[in-house]
């Protein structure tokens, strides 16, 4: 069967759970780099700011995805949403490993990889607060968990998503088909 033939086929249950599973995993990972900036203090550095763009574009085309899949949409708006956050994954994939490969010293990093905003401007003293604000710098790591830095989990993630994606764009419609 032509990979253009796969596209045009009916789309099921895998369809549906796989949109529904991008939509979920896209917004917890997102949410989750959100709460550890907010909750526990994190100053992301430019790069990690730049790995959340693909997030924040994949969360509505998943949900689009999702209400065509369950609604039953023409079969190729659900393929093509499905290709369309793989491909995006792809590419988030790309910024975690470049990520992870500047803090592992493989590579240089971006030279504006300091110029971060954040922290606290309306106390009053805005010169105190702007003084007091240290951007990270994109070649050391915030912090490891199991061996890996945020960027190494955020590859390991894409490449997750990103194979959900993939597969389920040109996947028979039911599991048992």
């Amino acid at each position: 069967m032509a990979l253009t033939d796969r596209f045009v086929r009916p789309t099921g249950f895998r369809q549906t759970l796989a949109s529904c599973f991008l939509l979920a995993g896209t917004a917890i990972t997102v949410g989750t780099a959100l709460l550890f900036q907010y909750v526990g203090g994190y100053i992301p550095c430019a790069l990690c700011l730049q790995q959340r763009i693909p997030y924040y574009v994949t969360i509505p085309l998943a949900l689009i995805a999702f209400v065509a899949a369950a609604g039953r949409a023409p079969a190729l708006l659900t393929r093509l949403l499905l290709l369309a956050i793989g491909v995006i994954m792809l590419v988030s994939l790309y910024l975690g490993v470049f990520h992870a490969g500047v803090e592992w010293g493989y590579w240089p990093g971006p030279t504006d990889c300091a110029q971060v905003g954040g922290g606290d401007l309306g106390s009053g003293d805005l010169l105190s607060a702007i003084d007091a604000i240290r951007p990270p710098s994109c070649d050391e790591a915030a912090g490891r968990f199991l061996g890996l830095s945020f960027a190494g989990w955020n590859a390991i993630a894409s490449a997750l998503f990103a194979a959900i994606a993939l597969r389920s764009a040109v996947a028979k419609a039911d599991r048992f088909a």
